[in-house]
């Protein structure tokens, strides 16, 4: 049975993920800022027939949170299979890099990258604790250069001009820590979603929460150990 923590977790994709992983069989600790709306969460799942599932409370952005979230994880299991790094926030709309305050810019890099590499750091030890080690970070297609500079990007993505920025940072902090770890049996990518209907956007998107959480899951119990420092998609890689 696989191990896996997600942060961010008690809703949105993040709950979807939990939810279709701990049908796989994993068990699956259900990362989140407020306890209580993560034991909600189990609670829901638990009410759905799923019992392998725990709540953990995690803050990305509170070094101790993550800690004594690692501590709890590493009494009861010893050891992580899985990290999906999925804690995310959207930041106030719109937000062009030409005229955004600062400090709506530093929240988002707060959370959405400088929390996602605070949580791998902490977390790294029970990891490496895995025979199978995987860090799964939770991007966008909004952070892909390749489609940013194409003559067909969609004119819409300067409104989250600021939040692509964030996972740009985050694709990079994704195949900066593969080359790192590549010698001690890891695995670490990227993966989208895709625009997916959740309180982040205002339920805006066109796919479903289960259709978003699609790749992630797929990714997660992939046994492919080869695929690392990789942006996926449900369609397969994606240009960084």
């Amino acid at each position: 049975m696989k191990t896996v923590l997600i942060t961010g977790a008690n809703k949105g994709i993040g709950l979807e993920t939990a939810r279709q992983l701990a049908q796989q069989g994993c068990f699956v600790y259900i990362g989140s800022r407020d306890l209580g709306n993560g034991q909600k969460a189990v609670e829901a799942l638990t009410a759905a027939g799923l019992s392998n599932v725990a709540a953990v409370q995690l803050d990305v952005t509170d070094a101790d949170s993550i800690s004594q979230a690692k501590d709890a994880i590493s009494r009861q299991t010893g050891s992580l299979d899985v990290l999906i790094n999925n804690a995310g926030i959207a930041g106030a709309q719109p937000q062009q890099l030409a005229g955004d305050s600062m400090q709506n810019l530093r929240d988002l890099f707060e959370t959405n990258f400088f929390g996602m590499v605070q949580t791998t750091q902490i977390m790294l030890p029970l990891l490496k604790q895995s025979a199978a080690p995987s860090i799964i970070n939770v991007s966008s297609e909004v952070g892909s250069l390749t489609m940013n500079t194409a003559s067909d990007r969609r004119a819409n993505w300067t409104l989250y001009s600021a939040y692509g920025a964030t996972k740009t940072a985050v694709n990079a902090f994704t195949v900066m820590l593969a080359n790192e770890l590549r010698d001690e049996r890891f695995t670490v990518n990227s993966v989208t979603p895709g625009y997916t209907a959740t309180d982040l956007n205002g339920f805006q998107g066109f796919k479903t929460a289960a259709e978003g959480a699609k790749p992630i899951v797929e990714l997660a119990m992939s046994a492919d150990r080869t695929a690392t420092g990789k942006f996926f998609n449900d369609s397969g890689e994606v240009s960084w």
